[in-house]
């Protein structure tokens, strides 16, 4: 067993406003370790983004409450100051949002940008940072990157943006790189190239990463474990291989259920989760998911319903459910 580089510890986040509270994140523990990624797949609104932008401390600071352990090579992140971790963000933990026309500055050049990363972590002249910002956009497959190095971002594709920002995440070499749905807004063909770089990096330096997603055909190409969320909290974790072979939770089973396959007969129709993410209740009372779930009983309004290995599941792929599906 490799020693977790990264360990959340019973994580909330609470937003605070004047007439409403939302407790988005609701006691999240996972880690991960060098080499191995771990995905987190639910639907918008589960809470996914939120762990990792507190983890980062990109969280504004007024109205918003942060309670747990976030433990990065023994350092607990949460207790660090602002000058402490902008140290740490972008030279050991690098981020690839999901929109990257949003986070890619539109009146500076793509190599400026890049170059930027390089400047501000390591001591190295700007000569020397723009050769290095060729040689990564190279390396995540922009072509004639001497060009697009004095190129806008409006300038570029949706995929060469995307490769562009996770240039500026491999700069430094992190140790530990956390993707935010960063194929969310690109083609088949595209998604599966960014999805080989990503998987590539993982291989040749031992990153550790976490892949936020909502497409489970993503987590069975890519991930090693699986951690799948739903308002605020995990409800089933497992290896992919044991979660896609036994699904057990009734949320994991109505994701994969709503997805169109090829081994099915033509025109079987698809069965979506009925509502929406909002239609839920807290946990202190009940299972979130018992509104839109049809095998909810009057045993599933017990309050937080513990996240735990079933009798007939392995001991890690624990499940939070009252009425988990066979094995």
């Amino acid at each position: 067993m490799r020693e977790p580089l990264l360990e959340i510890d019973n994580l909330s986040v609470t937003f605070r406003r004047r007439r409403s509270v939302t407790r988005a994140v609701d006691g999240v523990s996972y880690s991960v370790a060098p080499g191995e990624i771990v995905g987190v797949v639910g639907e918008s609104g589960s809470g996914k983004s939120v762990t990792v932008l507190a983890l980062m401390g990109l969280l504004p600071d007024r109205g918003v409450e942060v309670t747990g352990q976030v433990r990065y090579a023994g350092r607990d992140l949460l207790s660090l100051g602002d000058s402490a971790m902008a140290k740490l963000r972008g030279r050991e933990i690098a981020m690839v949002f999901q929109d990257p026309i949003s986070s890619l500055n539109p009146v500076v050049p793509i190599g400026v940008q890049v170059a930027e990363v390089l400047l501000t972590h390591t001591r190295t002249t700007r000569r020397a940072a723009m050769a290095e910002s060729v040689d990564l956009l190279r390396r995540c497959g922009i072509p004639d990157p001497e060009r697009r190095l004095k190129e806008y971002p409006h300038q570029l594709s949706g995929g060469m943006r995307q490769r562009a920002l996770i240039a500026m995440a491999l700069a430094c070499k992190p140790k530990l790189l956390i993707c935010d749905e960063p194929t969310t807004a690109l083609d088949v063909t595209i998604q599966a190239q960014v999805l080989e770089l990503l998987k590539e990096l993982v291989t040749d330096s031992g990153t550790a990463m976490i892949m936020i997603t909502h497409d489970l055909g993503v987590v069975a190409g890519l991930c090693d474990q699986v951690n799948v969320m739903y308002s605020g909290r995990i409800v089933e974790a497992a290896p992919r291989t044991e979660l896609f072979a036994h699904p057990r939770h009734r949320y994991t089973h109505g994701l994969l259920a709503s997805i169109p396959r090829l081994d099915l007969p033509r025109g079987e129709p698809l069965h979506p989760i009925p509502g929406t993410p909002r239609d839920t209740v807290a946990w202190a009372k009940a299972c979130a998911f018992a509104p839109r779930c049809r095998f909810a009983t009057d045993a599933c309004v017990t309050p937080d319903i513990a996240l735990a290995p079933l009798s007939d599941s392995p001991p890690d792929h624990p499940v939070r459910c009252v009425h988990p599906a066979e094995a």
